[in-house]
């Protein structure tokens, strides 16, 4: 634990204006995240910077209207509150309303000099963070889909938290944990990579990218896989949870009903529960390579389809343990409380003092 530093604090916003919006919303029993929720929630992140004391923020651009709602935000609460919000500036970049505005805005970002980025997406958008983001950590604010790498959490407590870390009050070494991914290769080279599952399929179509069935499937990579997931990783997690912190994930063999193990109904989407048959499990170490047996089909990424391959493709997959960085938001704000950083006049003597004098609680009784 520091003081704030003196020096300028600067935090990325990526605010993905398609995420929660593919075509599973339309398939499943799912809503569509509205724009205007995200736009409140970048102005949450914002207030929780202010408070941290962060002074200057960089914001990805976009046509869908989440950064024209911020800028009227901004402009009322600058009407209505005497408390300045961080300085916000908009990079100057090209909208191309595809993926590279993710990765063009992180790399942006990070010359801009932001230390953390608060990114609001799903699995999909923190895998394309992921991969440029460097060493830079990483906030994370579930607006997607599938969310099962990003977290649900309040994005005023988020923007406090990243602005702790940013400002140097919180160091980032004690609160920030390594992410695991799944590393591919093709024909020798990395060409992507996923933060929580990875799917082989037989079709050879990329098609809408979002898989929303499951009778192509053959192949499943996990980093991760809770028991309470939603996604592809739930096949693995109603049979084999794992856990982020474990150095292993998983690789499930899928197979057609007349040659199955076993057979597990999956939620791969919100509201849409499928069964999926699994004729074999085993554990991936870091550092260990595993040939597809697939020879013509698609990768799929953090459920959607990323990468086409024929029969004269060599496809491997390895698990490393060292993915992106994130932030334990209740670890910043546990060590925030610790050391008084939202308290006026805060005596540390004192809080020890008038917790020993706290009575203990009156017996409950019902009648």
């Amino acid at each position: 634990m520091e003081g704030t530093c003196e020096r300028e604090s600067v935090v990325g916003i990526l605010a993905n204006p398609e995420s929660g919006r593919d075509i599973r919303r339309l398939v499943a029993n799912a809503t569509v995240f509205q724009v205007a929720e995200k736009s409140n929630m970048v102005m949450r992140v914002l207030l929780g910077l202010a408070a941290a004391g962060v002074s200057r923020a960089v914001m990805m651009p976009d046509k869908g209207g989440i950064a024209a709602r911020v800028i009227q935000a901004c402009d009322l609460h600058r009407t209505v509150s005497s408390r300045p919000l961080p300085e916000l500036t908009f990079i100057d970049m090209p909208i191309q309303c595809s993926s590279q505005d993710s990765l063009q805005a992180t790399r942006l970002m990070q010359d801009m000099g932001a230390t953390v980025l608060v990114v609001l997406g799903g699995d999909g958008t923190h895998r394309l963070v992921a991969k440029v983001c460097g060493q830079t950590p990483l906030v994370t604010l579930s607006t997607g889909t599938n969310n099962c790498f990003p977290e649900f959490r309040e994005a005023t407590i988020a923007g406090m938290a990243a602005g702790l870390v940013a400002t140097g009050a919180v160091l980032k070494r004690e609160v920030c944990r390594t992410n695991k991914a799944l590393l591919v290769e093709m024909n020798g080279h990395p060409i992507d990579l996923a933060l929580v599952d990875l799917c082989v399929t037989d079709d050879p179509c990329i098609g809408a990218r979002a898989l929303w069935t499951t009778q192509n499937l053959k192949e499943l990579f996990v980093t991760f896989a809770g028991a309470d997931a939603i996604g592809l990783s739930a096949i693995a997690g109603q049979l084999y949870p794992v856990d982020r912190s474990e150095a292993y994930g998983l690789h499930l063999t899928l197979a057609p009903p007349d040659g199955l193990l076993t057979e597990v109904m999956a939620p791969i989407a919100p509201g849409l529960l499928l069964p999926v048959a699994v004729s074999a499990i085993e554990q991936i170490r870091p550092g260990k390579t595993i040939a597809l047996a697939t020879t013509t089909g698609t990768i799929a990424l953090d459920g959607e389809r990323e990468i086409s391959f024929g029969s004269s493709d060599r496809l491997q997959v390895s698990l490393t343990m060292e993915g992106p960085l994130t932030i334990d938001v209740g670890a910043v704000m546990a060590e925030a409380a610790k050391y008084g950083c939202f308290a006026h006049h805060y005596c540390p003597a004192l809080a020890t003092l008038m917790l020993r004098e706290v009575p203990a609680p009156a017996p409950f009784h019902t009648k």
